[in-house]
């Protein structure tokens, strides 16, 4: 029989082992970490049985146990959930090879048939044939006695079993004796075993639900990605650099002190990061990949390259024609044909020089400018016997780009990406928690100054994460080595452009000041540039950065 404790009826015992219950089952609703609720399973369990030990298994693919929480008070064994001492014992099987239910394992007969086994000792009141010899062995090794023993199934509301609380040797006889679990005890661990159940299903929706999200937004950014072999991992890799200076700042002190970054709010810097640009899913695949300045489905180079092979075709037939035609002999024939080859260097070099602006390598100074407008002059003949100027309109206009190589309009076909952006996310159905997932991904190009866009927001107008980014997206594309306009910039290049990005107001000057201070720059170059390009370890002179050379 159990002994009570002194000066408390069987009532009162009861009642304080029920408040006991009920404070381990308002703890467990609040509870997300999932070892530690685990762990305040089989705890409370053994506290309100007083079991000396016990064992918390979960169910996994409906084939095992596996051992998740193994206590033994008096052993000092204490294993899994918080002590980050893995359980070393093997999973028990549900079933045998043959497919046969493993009903010789009292914990895999709870498991299989949702039903509670109490047995007052193991090895004398077996008449349910169950095998020992696991305890055995443990007892032999252990100098231990396994006596008492109570498996309750965890069996969750639909019915489903996700594990089993074992429980072993009750403690309370008379001289501390171990004695067998009773009808109180049955009751108590069912009830917490249901409570803990469910608690565990509820987890496991959570993360299943979780890793669900996460899928899909990497699917999107996968997508976005894999649309453009050009920018192929940029959003892979600006949530990389995004949360390596956020960690930086929610850890630095000064201008940043104040801010701080919890597990839940970096989680959404996390998914705003890989998110940011999934307005680009909408935006034309030629200009996103926009690699010449006269590209659309092609690059219309070819078509040009077309006309000026017409027109030395054209001079070497009106030379011919001058040959036959008039008998041009001696010096005559030879000054027509010096006039040939003149037009042809001069038609050659006026190709390479259409071929270098189509580029878009370089700003067009005005004397640039004007010499296209002058080979613009030039007219051909077109396939229904036409003469049409040398360049249409479209071509004309691509070719006198200032920088790069988007025209007015396809910039703003790309600048819409972060509107889109902007209505993808906001018409998503965030969680509180999330809810400033929008604000974080569809800031990232606005500028301190309020020269950005799509907002036009100032520094004080932008929340610190999306600052951030805004620093991470700008140097994951100066240091990039798949853009189609530009070879991959070396690091000590790259920090200078963002020094004086720094120094134009464009970037948050104490993030950047930090991302040089400690050297957030350097993890990421060399996981992701090439190590020729990596051509500092220490911080240099920059640009808008107060380095102290002594």
């Amino acid at each position: 029989m159990y002994t009570i404790p002194a000066g408390l009826s069987h009532d009162q015992d009861l009642v304080q082992r029920i408040e006991k219950l009920n404070a381990i089952g308002i703890a467990l609703s609040a509870e997300s970490d999932m070892p530690r609720l685990m762990e305040m399973i089989l705890v409370g369990a053994k506290v309100i049985t007083r079991a000396d030990g016990g064992t918390l298994y979960t169910v996994a693919d409906d084939k095992s146990l596996h051992f998740e929480i193994v206590r033994t008070s008096s052993l000092g064994i204490n294993m899994g959930g918080t002590t980050k001492r893995a359980v070393q014992f093997k999973a028990i099987a549900l079933y045998h090879r043959d497919g046969r239910p493993n009903n010789e394992r009292v914990v895999a007969y709870s498991a299989l048939n949702n039903e509670t086994v109490n047995l007052a000792d193991v090895y004398e009141d077996n008449g349910a044939g169950f095998d020992f010899t696991g305890p055995r062995m443990f007892d032999e090794r252990m100098n231990y006695r396994t006596r008492s023993m109570l498996s309750v199934p965890m069996v969750n509301h639909e019915g489903k079993t996700v594990g089993v609380i074992q429980l072993i040797n009750k403690q309370g006889g008379q001289n501390g004796d171990v004695i067998a679990f009773e009808d109180d005890d049955i009751h108590l661990v069912k009830s917490l075993a249901s409570q803990g159940a469910v608690a565990l299903t509820n987890k496991r929706l959570i993360d299943d639900l979780k890793a669900l999200f996460d899928s899909f937004v990497k699917t999107i950014a996968t997508g976005i990605d894999e649309k453009s072999p050009y920018t192929g991992g940029h959003c892979k890799r600006v949530p990389v650099l995004t949360l390596a200076l956020a960690d930086a700042a929610s850890q630095a002190d000064g201008a940043l002190e104040s801010f701080t970054l919890t597990e839940k709010e970096r989680y959404s810097l996390e998914v705003a990061s890989w998110l940011h640009d999934c307005g680009k899913l909408v935006t034309p695949v030629h200009v996103v990949d926009k690699a010449t300045k006269l590209e659309t489905i092609y690059d219309r180079i070819t078509l040009i390259d077309t006309r000026f092979e017409l027109l030395k075709r054209d001079a070497e037939i009106v030379m011919l024609k001058q040959l036959l035609e008039t008998g041009l002999e001696g010096a005559d024939a030879e000054g027509a044909v010096r006039n040939y080859h003149r037009e042809l260097e001069d038609l050659n070099a006026e190709r390479d020089f259409i071929r270098h602006c189509n580029k878009g390598v370089e700003s067009m100074a005005p004397e640039l400018k004007e010499r296209v407008k002058a080979i613009a002059k030039r007219t051909w003949c077109n396939s229904d016997g036409e003469t049409v100027p040398f360049f249409s309109e479209d071509e004309l206009n691509n070719l006198l780009i200032q920088y790069g190589t988007l025209n007015a309009d396809e910039r703003q076909i790309i600048n819409d990406h972060i509107v889109i952006t902007n209505k993808m996310l906001k018409s998503m159905k965030f969680p509180r928690d999330m809810e400033n997932v929008p604000e974080y991904a569809g800031s990232h190009h606005e500028r301190m100054d309020g020269k950005g866009y799509p907002l036009g927001l100032t520094r004080e107008e932008m929340s610190i994460p999306a600052r951030v980014m805004a620093i991470a997206d700008v140097f994951e594309a100066l240091t990039a080595r798949d853009r189609p306009y530009k070879d991959a910039k070396k690091l000590s290049e790259s920090l200078s452009i963002l020094g004086k990005m720094k120094q134009q107001n464009h970037i948050d000057p104490d993030l950047f000041d930090l991302f040089i201070e400690e050297k957030v720059y350097l993890p990421y170059a060399r996981e992701f540039m090439d190590p020729e390009l990596i051509d500092i370890d220490e911080p240099f002179e920059i640009p808008g950065y107060p380095f102290d050379m002594e």
